[in-house]
């Protein structure tokens, strides 16, 4: 859930769906800090913290080699005035798509999917008019299918309870009854639909649950045991506490636990760490978990930005996006849901990383000046992982 920016804590719903302290990073090799007077990343997440309506903390994680560079402003939580660390469980919202297509194309990679395999040949139980909808134009966001976030009625849901608990085809429900539009494969539109039909396409040739097959493919695999996707609200310590910056509250409002992230599923309801998507990405850009030929294929991009924009000039590739920035190109995803935004990138050979995550949802509709150093910050970011 990617999409708009509300005045209000819970205003999101509606709209979505129409001084800088440095910490170690936790038990891993080669970690540095950088003093905020002399680090431009530093400034520039001191600078996003400060500004009217920006986010209550920050951090950054920019990798190059084995050398880890952990950057933080302001607080993980308002109450206890602890700055956000490495370590932090944090809802990843839109970066679980990365891991949908990792899933995926690690299915691809053993031959139990295919690019080409259509809807109806593994869904056939969804509309005819899907059917001939592939598993890489899911990828690509070049389905057509209308995103079932933009639903009136499923926003009806979400403003009467936002803790509802909706299965995967109860979500596509809501618009099962629209054809795809544009025609598949003519055109790039960022759906959430698309990651549901992919994880229950990996449901239907595993024959077992897409949670057991992330863990099998990916998390377990790459030795990420903090990142999950729960099947409720509930966090646990430690966690990022995320926040709505509430016009005239003169607190920021915790909104950690507003919305059940099972309502996106596998578009965007996992939980990771900074460090462990930091991680994950300098083994999924590479092609890690795929082979040459697949890879290859995901790397084909056309126009299309993530949601929301990632730093530099976005393209879609398959369940990954190209940053290119004025020091370089780097390849990941970003995303946002209530209370957090996040951008995680590598270079192609994952020798370099960054990782960005505020606690504030921010995005593009509108863009705002908040919006706009945050991108700024990434950039940075981007430029220190590339440039060291």
């Amino acid at each position: 859930m990617t999409e708009g920016h509300g005045k209000g804590w819970h205003v999101w719903v509606v709209a979505a769906l129409a001084c800088c302290l440095m910490v170690p990073l936790t038990g891993r090799a080669g970690a540095s800090t950088n003093p905020a007077s002399s680090s431009p990343l530093a400034r520039a997440l001191h600078r996003l913290v400060a500004m009217p309506g920006g986010p209550p903390g920050a951090i950054a994680l920019v990798q190059v080699g084995q050398q880890v560079t952990v950057t933080t402003a302001g607080v993980g939580n308002t109450v206890t005035k602890a700055p956000i660390a490495p370590d932090d469980t944090v809802r990843i919202a839109s970066i679980s798509k990365a891991f949908n297509g990792a899933v995926a194309l690690s299915l691809v990679t053993k031959g139990q999917l295919s690019l080409s395999d259509t809807i109806a040949q593994r869904l056939p139980d969804l509309p005819a008019s899907w059917g001939k909808v592939t598993l890489a134009e899911l990828l690509h966001h070049t389905s057509g299918l209308p995103d079932y976030i933009k639903s009136p009625a499923f926003i009806d849901v979400l403003k009467a309870d936002p803790h509802a608990v909706l299965t995967p085809m109860q979500l596509l429900g809501y618009v099962t009854g629209q054809d795809p539009e544009p025609a598949p494969g003519t055109e790039y539109h960022y759906s959430d639909t698309d990651n549901i039909v992919v994880g229950l396409m990996v449901e239907a040739v595993t024959d077992g649950t897409y949670e057991q097959a992330l863990a099998d493919d990916v998390t377990t695999p790459l030795h990420l045991g903090d990142t999950t996707l729960p099947d409720s609200p509930a966090l646990v310590e430690p966690y990022i506490h995320g926040y709505e910056i509430v016009t005239g509250n003169p607190s920021p409002v915790d909104i950690s636990t507003y919305l059940n992230p099972g309502l996106a599923w596998a578009s965007g309801g996992m939980l990771s760490t900074p460090a462990e998507l930091n991680t994950f990405m300098r083994a999924y850009i590479p092609g890690t978990l795929t082979d040459p030929a697949t890879r290859a294929k995901q790397f084909r991009f056309v126009p299309g930005s993530s949601g929301p924009p990632g730093p530099g000039t976005n393209s879609a590739g398959l369940a990954v996006f190209r940053y290119r920035t004025r020091c370089g190109t780097v390849y990941g995803h970003t995303g946002n849901f209530p209370g957090y935004t996040l951008f995680s990138a590598a270079t192609s050979d994952g020798s370099r990383s960054v990782t960005v995550v505020v606690n504030e949802q921010l995005n593009d509709n509108p863009v705002t000046p908040v919006f706009t150093q945050l991108r700024h910050a990434e950039g940075v970011a981007v430029c220190g992982a590339l440039q060291s």
